[in-house]
């Protein structure tokens, strides 16, 4: 295993305490509301951890049984969730000049056929998950390719760093490339056998997962909800009305469905743990029905603006929203760079998206949305304590704006704005320092 400074994570203590500013979330704010009662901070304060979990929260200093780590003045946040990522599209961000469907076909399918090596999916698990370590990212649902083996390498390196990771085989059984296409029966045995070794082993935890709705046959859709109804605590994850010419192409391939959702709802693919991608070109029958179902849609705003795809309606939102970087199609895996994406997309809807709603999403929401939140998603006594520290600043710039601002949402909003990897200080993954 090669993950970020691994021997910091070997010499961490079973007991110990760290100081910072403390951040998270007791309920979700309410948009457009700067000051919430939903915002817990804790300037100056001691998180006590024990055994991998938080076990207190405290202003006094703790006695000297406690092995201390001083981040005084430094901001402490719950990991961050990605609720949407592609594992092997590192090599293809930041492609050239098309939209998604030409996109898949010249960069994205090439990118993932080289998965089917099985040291190419080691590898390229590793890079990855250092990746989103180093990023601030903790937990995430992630995409690798049709390739069993892409999905073991993702299992097997995210136990070795602690971290809480869903994610599934890919399927796939038409209009992709050679080499990129499974069949229905293979496609179910190797579920059945990922789900069996994999789901619920650690923090691992499997996700069903449907490229889309046209590159699997009517055969394949029914295998997969068949598997979603056989295990109510398997997940779902898919891409769901990302682009209008995508949209499109579903109506032709599905003529009998209502719409591009209700091929999935068909089948028993839209229910409380199924996370599906974008989201942007649905109408109002299909999110009510998002809201009914308990189902989220992964909201994808660096990706959606780089690809031309859309602007979300997330104030709007009957249903749980959560943050997701959608790399190679979105421009970074760092969630607070696609945060202050994510306000401008709203931006230019005509709305406000605050640091509260923003952060939220990416932290307590996501975890909320994904039946996670006892465990993740938070600074509470008995969570798991995956945790990151932030500079509050990095540069003069940042340094400037942080030094006038008035209030903590001014200043909570202008790190949003301006952080990036580099503030990071910090990142611990179950206890575990890992960058």
């Amino acid at each position: 295993m090669s993950f970020t400074n691994q021997e910091k994570s070997v010499d961490q203590p079973r007991r110990w305490a760290l100081r910072g500013d403390l951040l998270d979330f007791t309920a979700a704010p309410a948009w457009g509301d700067v000051e919430s009662a939903a915002v817990r901070f804790d300037r100056d304060h001691w998180l006590l951890i024990e055994g991998g979990r938080i076990v207190g929260r405290q202003a006094a200093e703790p006695d000297a049984s406690w092995v201390r780590r001083d981040h005084a003045g430094q901001l402490v946040l719950p990991g961050f969730i990605d609720t949407h990522v592609h594992c092997p599209q590192l090599e293809v961000i930041a492609s050239y000049g098309t939209e998604l469907l030409d996109w898949l076909q010249r960069y994205t399918f090439p990118a993932e056929r080289a998965f089917a090596d099985p040291a190419r999916s080691r590898a390229g698990a590793e890079v990855f998950l250092d990746a989103l370590l180093a990023s601030g990212t903790t937990a995430a649902v992630v995409f690798p390719t049709v390739h069993k083996v892409s999905a073991e390498a993702l299992f097997d390196g995210a136990a070795a760093r602690g971290m809480r990771l869903i994610t599934g085989k890919v399927l796939m059984d038409r209009h992709a490339p050679d080499g990129l296409r499974d069949d229905v029966a293979q496609a179910e045995r190797d579920c059945i056998d990922l789900i069996d070794r994999h789901h619920g082993q650690g923090r691992n935890a499997y996700a069903v997962t449907v490229r889309f709705a046209p590159t699997s046959t009517p055969e394949q859709l029914a295998m997969a909800g068949g598997l979603c109804r056989a295990d109510a605590s398997l997940y779902l994850q898919t891409h769901v009305a990302e682009n209008r010419a995508e949209v499109a192409w579903v109506a032709e391939l599905f003529p009998q469905a209502r719409s591009y959702l209700d091929v999935y709802e068909r089948v028993g693919l839209v229910h409380e743990r199924a996370v599906l991608a974008h989201g942007i070109w649905l109408d109002e029958a299909d999110r009510r029905l998002l809201a009914d179902r308990g189902a989220q849609v992964a909201h994808c705003p660096s990706s959606n603006l780089f690809l031309g795809s859309g602007l979300f309606d997330w104030p709007g939102a009957p249903f749980a929203v959560s943050l997701a970087s959608d790399v190679g199609g979105g421009t970074t895996l760092s969630l607070p760079r696609n945060l202050a994406e994510a306000y401008k997309v709203q931006a230019l809807r005509g709305a406000r998206l605050t640091a509260w709603t923003a952060l939220h999403a990416a932290t307590r929401g996501a975890a909320e949305a994904l039946r996670l939140g006892d465990e993740i998603g938070g600074l509470s006594v008995g969570q798991t304590a995956d945790l990151c520290v932030w500079h509050w600043a990095r540069g003069p710039v940042a340094a400037a704006r942080d030094a006038v601002a008035r209030d903590l949402h001014e200043r909570v909003f202008a790190w949003m704005t301006l952080a990036d990897e580099r503030n990071l200080a910090a990142c611990y993954v179950a206890g575990q320092r890992r960058v």
